[in-house]
């Protein structure tokens, strides 16, 4: 049984951060892999500093071809929209349950509005939870202590994909913050720069 830890995301763009947390729980936690879960473009919500999926799913490909225990899955693409993390589950135990055990990823930050999530008992229920630490956030949830919630040592990392746009847009140099070829294909493509 192949255990997989499910890191959901818009991803716009992927960074250092996200990458080294992933990596971190493939390599110092009982995962075998860790999927990244590419969030959709809703077509409800255009936001302009959201890219299309296709180049999201791009950036990611190029930031994880060299780790072999990394993934990235488009399951989201098919699901109807709004999209919930529950249905996400269903489908995904639909199609690799038989030889997959799943487990989610999140941050410290949005561990506290768990309980606010779409059938978040079934998911704590039915799914482990591994969480990696923000400097954000320090105080303890009312799911801290729980038996499948297995707080992590993963580095902090700080970098937002929202600093990564806004720091793009005024032209500041953020190569070091992105994988070489996310950089790469994000210059080339001209992403986030100023109007």
């Amino acid at each position: 049984m192949k255990k997989v830890g499910l890191f959901f995301g818009t991803f716009n763009p992927i960074h250092l951060g996200h990458l080294v947390i992933a990596q971190y729980l493939a390599e110092f936690t009982e995962m075998d892999e860790v999927w990244f879960v590419l969030t959709p473009r809703s077509p409800f919500k255009m936001k302009k500093t959201l890219l299309d999926n296709n180049h999201r799913y791009q950036m990611i490909y190029e930031a994880i071809k060299e780790y072999p225990n990394l993934k990235v899955s488009t399951i989201e693409f098919k699901l109807p929209q709004p999209n919930y993390t529950i249905n996400t589950l269903v489908h995904l135990e639909e199609k690799h349950g038989a030889d997959h055990d799943f487990s989610l990823i999140m941050g410290s930050d949005n561990l506290r509005h768990f309980h606010k999530w779409k059938n978040y008992e079934a998911i704590l229920e039915n799914y482990s939870i591994y969480i990696y630490p923000r400097i954000t956030e320090h105080s303890d949830t009312p799911f801290s202590d729980h038996p499948k919630v297995h707080m992590t040592e993963a580095p902090v990392m700080e970098i937002s994909s929202t600093f990564i746009r806004k720091a793009r847009k005024e032209g500041k140099d953020i190569r070091a913050m992105l994988p070489e070829a996310v950089w790469a294909y994000m210059d080339e493509m001209n992403f986030y720069k100023g109007s």
